[in-house]
C-alpha cells in the first residue's frame, strides 16, 4: 500500500509493508511538517522614545493610539513617566521596561537607586534600563571598565527591588581597543546574572555588525531587543551621527528583520520592542506601518 506523506512543500510516497514502517513514516511526516512551520510575534511592544514629540501634549489620545494599533506593551522613558502615568494606566498598555536617566546611573550614588527602583516595581515594570552613555563620558578600556562597576552596582539594586537591569547599546561600543572591542569589553566586566543587554539592532548594524550573529553570541544575556530598520547607504560608523532619514519603519528598509527574529528566539529573548528614532511625519502612523509588518510576519 502507497501513503502520501505532506512536508516541506512536497509530497513523499511511501510503500509501506507492515505497521513499523507506517509508524516510521507518520514519525517522518510528522517531522517534516515541523520543519515547515513558521513562528510570529504574538506580543509587540512600543518604546516611547519613538512618540517624544507628541506624548507629552497628547498622552491619553496617543497611548490610545498605540494600543488600538495593536501594541501590548510599552518601554517607558523615566524624563517622560511621571507626566503621562495617569494616561498610561487607562491605556491598557502594559509597563514592561524603563530607560533611566543616564546620569542616575553614571553620576548619583548606587544607594539613590534604591528608592526609584521600589516605586518602579509597584508600577509594574520589569527592567530598567541604562539608555545611553553620553559622549563625554565615553573613553577606551579604562573607562569602560569603570562604567561597568557602576553597571554592576546599580544592577544589584536593581535585582534587590525584584527588577532587572539590562543596557542598551549604540554603536560606539564596537569600536575597538587592543584587539577587542569596547561591547566585550564591557561584557566581560558585568556580571551577567545581574546585567542583561537590550540590544539595539540598529545601532549593531550601523557598526558593520550582523546583529543576528552578535544574538547569538550574546545567547541567554539579552531579554529585549529594539526591533528597528535602516535605510540603504547607512555608512558603517561607530557614532549616532547618521541621518534622521536613516531610520526606517520596519519591513521597509535593508535589514533582514526574519533572520534577526529567528536568532533572538533562540537567544531567550523576551519582549520585542518596536522603536523608531526619527520618523518622515507622525510617529504613530510610523509606528501602525512597522505594525502590519510584524503582525504578519511568518520568521
Amino acid at each position: 500500500m502507497s501513503y502520501g506523506i505532506a512536508g516541506s512543500g512536497r509530497c513523499i510516497i511511501v510503500h509501506m509493508t507492515s505497521r513499523r514502517e507506517f509508524l516510521q513514516a507518520t514519525s517522518l511526516g510528522a517531522a517534516l511538517s515541523a520543519a515547515g512551520r513558521s513562528a510570529q510575534l504574538k506580543t509587540l511592544a512600543v518604546q516611547l522614545y519613538t512618540v517624544r514629540g507628541v506624548l507629552p501634549q497628547k498622552p491619553q489620545e496617543t497611548l490610545n493610539a498605540i494600543r488600538d494599533i495593536g501594541y501590548q506593551e510599552v518601554e517607558a522613558t523615566y524624563a517622560l513617566l511621571e507626566g503621562m502615568w495617569p494616561a498610561l494606566q487607562s491605556s491598557g498598555l502594559k509597563p514592561v521596561s524603563i530607560h533611566l536617566d543616564s546620569a542616575m546611573v553614571t553620576k548619583g550614588k548606587a544607594d539613590d537607586l534604591s528608592p526609584i527602583f521600589d516605586k518602579l516595581k509597584q508600577r509594574g515594570f520589569q527592567y530598567a534600563v541604562m539608555p545611553y552613555v553620553p559622549e563625554p563620558e565615553r573613553g577606551g578600556i579604562d573607562v569602560i571598565k569603570g562604567l561597568a562597576d557602576k553597571f554592576n552596582r546599580a544592577a544589584e539594586k536593581c535585582r534587590a527591588a525584584g527588577m532587572s537591569f539590562c543596557y542598551h547599546n549604540h554603536a560606539f561600543e564596537f569600536a575597538t581597543e587592543k584587539g577587542e572591542t569596547l561591547f566585550q569589553v564591557l561584557l566581560d566586566n558585568t556580571d551577567k546574572k545581574l546585567v542583561g543587554i537590550e540590544l539595539d539592532t540598529f545601532w549593531v548594524s550601523v557598526a558593520g555588525v550582523d546583529p543576528a550573529v552578535f544574538i547569538t553570541k550574546i545567547s541567554g544575556r539579552v531579554p529585549l531587543i529594539h526591533v528597528k530598520d535602516k535605510a540603504e547607504g547607512t555608512p558603517v560608523m561607530f557614532k549616532e551621527a547618521v541621518p534622521r532619514t536613516a531610520f526606517k519603519e520596519v519591513g521597509s528598509g535593508v535589514m533582514d528583520i526574519p533572520k534577526i527574529l529567528r536568532a533572538a528566539a533562540k537567544a531567550g529573548v523576551k519582549h520585542y520592542i518596536v522603536e523608531q528614532d526619527q520618523t518622515p511625519g507622525d510617529p504613530v502612523d510610523s509606528l501602525r506601518q512597522s505594525y502590519a509588518y510584524l503582525s504578519k510576519l511568518s520568521y
